[in-house]
């Protein structure tokens, strides 16, 4: 069956990059938004907490979306975090992003309010009804402090034609069989943690919203179209050989490693807003040593 909408099976958070000055490079936007869909992402996600959106302006966000949406050539989608705690900003910035013609939003459980389920669905509900876009719903309960129940999720996907997937940030695996049990056939769900992407595939979740795409989107892909093709061996040894990477980008708050990592490699300049700060030297040292290692089987 088809999906409701399909974001593909790599999509990449993408990080925002920043000069020294901290603000956001714009060039370096454009040039990373280009390398990552030449290297395997198919979906690039605009201003998510990946892209540091706590500290960017809504302008900054708009100006950010505009120089990917240009470096995408439509070669890959586009998605914009829309996500807030205020519902009203959230229905806002998803009215706007219709209007900037991006393929989906990504919408994020209200954080520090910590809403009940009915507050959940009131919230959602508002979202999705403020645009005919694409709504792609966001649970991570170590960030937001609550955790959306498979019930509230069917309850939406059943209501709203628009509500079209799940961004899943919980290594619960029982929520995921309750969500393909309840959710419709063409209800999307994707992982939200790269190492729980092949353990949760078993479950039939579609693909990744991935931060290790920024270093091995091509790889992650193989992972995925593997298992799904019954290459099972081939997917775990793939699996098995990023693990390490996976684990080590988040050894610090998220986008700090891959942010280094990626400057590593040449591709950005290493800097984040406050209050994250870069890794220290024996930080970065660990974390490249692992990166480079795994390059350098995946080349032998």
């Amino acid at each position: 069956m088809a999906l409701r909408f399909d974001a593909g099976e790599v999509v990449t958070a993408m990080v925002t990059p920043m000069k020294k000055s901290g603000e956001i490079d714009y060039n370096k936007a454009e040039e990373l938004a280009k390398y990552l869909i030449a290297n395997g992402s198919e979906t690039l996600l605009v201003a998510g907490t990946t892209g540091e959106s706590p500290t960017l302006t809504h302008e900054e966000e708009l100006e950010l979306l505009s120089t990917v949406k240009r470096a995408s050539a439509n070669k890959a989608k586009i998605i914009m975090n829309t996500g807030s705690n205020s519902t009203e900003t959230a229905a806002k910035m998803t009215k706007l992003a219709q209007k900037e013609e991006v393929d989906a939003v990504l919408s994020v459980v209200p954080y520090y309010n910590k809403p009940s389920q009915k507050g959940m669905i009131e919230h959602f509900s508002a979202v999705a009804e403020a645009s005919d876009l694409p709504v792609i719903l966001y649970n991570i309960p170590s960030r937001t402090g609550v955790n959306m129940l498979p019930a509230t999720v069917a309850y939406l996907a059943d209501k709203y034609s628009n509500i079209v997937a799940i961004k899943q940030s919980c290594p619960d695996m029982d929520l995921i069989s309750e969500m393909k049990i309840q959710c419709p056939a063409d209800f999307a769900i994707y992982s939200g943690d790269d190492s729980l992407t092949l353990p949760m595939m078993a479950l039939g979740v579609h693909g990744v919203i991935s931060v290790a795409s920024h270093l091995f989107g091509a790889e992650l892909k193989s992972m995925i179209r593997n298992f799904k093709t019954g290459e099972v061996t081939a997917a775990k040894n793939m699996h098995k050989t990023l693990f390490p990477v996976f684990r080590k980008l988040f050894m610090a708050p998220n986008p700090v490693p891959v942010k280094a990592a990626l400057a590593h490699a040449g591709l950005i300049e290493d800097y984040v807003r406050l209050p994250l700060v870069q890794l220290d030297d024996a930080q970065k040292a660990e974390l490249f040593a692992v990166v480079d290692k795994v390059k350098t089987e995946l080349a032998g």
